[in-house]
């Protein structure tokens, strides 16, 4: 226990640190005489997310919305999907490609047609989530079902174990790992799906203020709105981190 707050502690100092420092040369570099209008200072963002606190929160809870409902869907997609082609290799045969194809094609090429599809409001935008979701979901947990140990499944089909219990005791314990690095990924990737379906077609939402604020030259709003998106990815990475080490505590940590 002391080893691990000793760890989180090291991580939030160097998070810190990072963030500190970050400020700083953004600082200095906005002090060498480059137009505002091109990048604004530290200062002018930080009175921007005051001065627009309840537009920008307004915005940024449609955003968090699209994120959360992209996030879960997208997981429960994947995890359908990863156990469909572990169960049925002739299924397998047939949607590895599909999903691979999904990822081959560029999300702004998809993007406009998925407003034509579902329109412009929220469901577009959340579809957009989905489909950069589930791919690392799907693959992390396919990978980790199929590299149960043979030892295991021989010894629990020896003891008269069902399909059923050889899925929930063996290969899902063995591929929770792997899964918990899909979750991560998700987490991370989310809000990407997001902001290109307000950037495409939207009316609210964080990616919609950026885009609003950069017509009319608003630069240090465009950073407050991009300032509120890193925090709330980081925030959804640490919490999906957090979950997942829970979840499998028991397995090593890397160090």
């Amino acid at each position: 226990m002391k080893i691990s707050t000793e760890n989180s502690f090291s991580r939030c100092r160097r998070a810190v640190t990072i963030f500190a420092g970050a400020i700083a040369v953004w600082w200095l570099i906005t002090r060498s005489g480059i137009p505002a209008f091109l990048l604004p200072s530290p200062l002018s963002v930080a009175e921007a997310l005051w001065d627009g606190r309840a537009y920008l929160a307004t915005h940024t809870l449609v955003t968090a919305a699209e994120i959360g409902l992209g996030l879960v869907t997208g997981v429960l997609l994947g995890a359908l999907l990863a156990l469909s082609m572990m169960f049925s290799p002739r299924l397998q045969r047939w949607l590895m490609p599909v999903v691979l194809t999904s990822q081959a094609i560029p999300v702004f090429a998809l993007a406009p047609l998925l407003v034509l599809w579902f329109g412009f409001g929220i469901s577009a935008r959340v579809a957009m989530a989905v489909l950069i979701i589930f791919f690392p979901v799907t693959s992390t947990l396919f990978d980790g079902l199929r590299r149960s140990g043979n030892e295991y499944l021989d010894l629990a089909r020896t003891m008269g174990a069902s399909r059923w219990s050889l899925l929930r005791h063996v290969r899902l314990m063995a591929a929770l790992p792997s899964f918990g690095s899909g979750l991560r990924m998700a987490a991370a990737v989310a809000p990407i799906g997001a902001i290109i379906g307000e950037w495409v077609g939207s009316g609210e939402g964080l990616g919609y203020v950026m885009l609003n604020a950069n017509a009319r030259m608003q630069t240090d709003v465009c950073f407050a709105a991009l300032f509120i998106l890193v925090v709330m990815t980081v925030l959804l990475w640490l919490t999906v981190d957090a979950l997942v080490r829970r979840l499998i505590d028991w397995s090593p940590e890397p160090q």
